[in-house]
């Protein structure tokens, strides 16, 4: 070809083509957060028990919200004696905590109540929903965005959306508890860590540091896979020769630990805010190693076990073992050193599963008991996590991983028929005449 014909034909930029792919990965996620966002509005009326939108934990986190609103701290004696929960239609709720020092402060903390209190003094418990759900929404965003950095779209989408529309991101989105709330932080905070390991650089590691710094206020179910962000972006920065930024960001999370303990010490009497619990210390509720080994067969609970095993009401998730296979095969076949993007692949889904295992260990040691906490809480920290990871299988296998999305976005259609019909239903725990009853609910 002569070189006047070379020229005639079309050149294309690199940054051209990095905006187009730019705009091509806004508009999926806007997809993704439009269709995530109204399947959580649909379910914003659906009841924790039958007969009652509010659950017990709910009533308490928001009377700490409203003793905030009202009498400016978060003691709620008076609360508690005035039946303060009437004020939001929740229904009575006895302490969880303890009278320390002559006040009554309930072991969730504070930074989630208060986080809530400029929804409700707007619009009330409907206000606070839809900013949970907004947030929720946010992060399936990211974990699109954390997809993409395995599969292209429509798969990495695809994969957000089939779990996003789920029955237990249904469920958490509009709960008034932090656990869909810490998991948005951990997405995002996940995707910042992994641009820093493409290009070093002080604002997405900072950025990073500060929203893990959060995690402990938020909810302490999400510490582990927090600190497997934090280990993660700290020996990314440092191999890189970007030391004293990961040394930065992580003074940002070790600030606020020391911090978090401190406050702790003085107005719970211990590392957490559960040392004031009505749950006998240890936190956990196991005293030794033994009592930690008798909880291992919770393990195949969280994933089969009626109405709580996260296969059983969200399916698709089972492409994330898929995916954790093809990352084993690739490895072994070193596929890395023929070509370079499958090492970063292998990477970003190691990172991923590090953050799924954390959220597991957590639901099967950390929790006293499957009635005290719901054992889904811990593992819903990780589910925009656990969506990007199993868009690999789902690219795989995509016959198969659409028919498990599809089972699960009717599982949900029918838990929102069933909850606003029937008046047996209640999602925490899941109860009435649904699907899951048949595996023996």
């Amino acid at each position: 070809m002569s070189e006047a014909a070379g020229s005639e034909l079309p050149r294309i930029e690199p940054r051209r083509l990095e905006r187009a792919a730019g705009r091509g990965s806004a508009r999926a996620g806007l997809l993704v957060f439009i269709v995530c966002f109204v399947a959580y509005l649909a379910a914003i009326g659906l009841p924790a028990t039958p007969g009652n939108e509010l659950g017990a934990r709910e009533t308490r986190i928001l009377l700490t919200t409203t003793s905030l609103l009202n009498d400016g701290d978060f003691e709620l004696t008076n609360d508690y004696r005035s039946a303060g929960w009437r004020a939001f239609g929740g229904p009575p709720a006895k302490p969880a905590g303890l009278v320390i020092d002559g006040r009554l402060i309930e072991p969730h903390g504070f930074l989630f109540p208060t986080l809530l209190a400029p929804a409700y003094l707007i619009g009330g418990v409907t206000a606070v929903k839809l900013l949970l759900a907004l947030i929720t929404a946010l992060g399936m965003v990211a974990a699109a965005a954390l997809a993409r950095r395995l599969v292209p779209d429509p798969w990495a989408s695809g994969a957000a959306i089939a779990v996003g529309v789920s029955p237990p991101l249904v469920i958490a989105a509009t709960t008034i508890r932090p656990a869909a709330t810490c998991a948005t932080v951990i997405a995002v905070a996940a995707l910042l860590a992994l641009r820093v390991r493409g290009t070093p650089g002080a604002r997405n590691a900072l950025g990073a540091g500060a929203l893990l710094a959060l995690i402990p206020w938020l909810g302490t179910i999400a510490i582990l896979p927090a600190a497997v962000v934090a280990v993660a972006l700290y020996r990314w920065l440092s191999r890189r020769a970007h030391g004293w930024v990961g040394l930065m960001a992580l003074e940002l999370v070790l600030v606020s630990v020391v911090f978090y303990i401190s406050v702790n010490a003085r107005i719970f009497g211990g590392l957490t805010p559960f040392a004031a619990s009505s749950i006998k210390n240890p936190p956990t509720g196991a005293a030794n190693v033994g009592d930690y080994i008798a909880r291992l067969p919770r393990l195949a609970e969280l994933f089969l076990a009626p109405k709580i095993g996260l296969l059983l009401v969200a399916p698709v998730l089972a492409l994330a073992f898929v995916s954790v296979g093809l990352m084993w095969r690739s490895r072994k076949a070193r596929l890395a050193r023929a070509l370079p993007i499958a090492a970063d692949v292998e990477v970003a889904a190691g990172f991923f599963t590090a953050i799924c295992i954390a959220a597991i260990v957590t639901a099967v040691l950390a929790v006293p008991s499957f009635g005290a906490m719901s054992p889904g809480e811990p593992l819903v920290v990780t589910l925009p996590v656990a969506a990007a990871l199993a868009s690999w299988g789902l690219r795989r296998y995509p016959r198969t991983g659409v028919a498990l999305a599809a089972v699960g976005a009717l599982l949900t259609v029918w838990l929102l028929i069933a909850g606003y019909a029937a008046a047996d239903v209640g999602v925490a725990p899941l109860t009435g005449p649904l699907p899951w009853s048949v595996f023996g609910g």
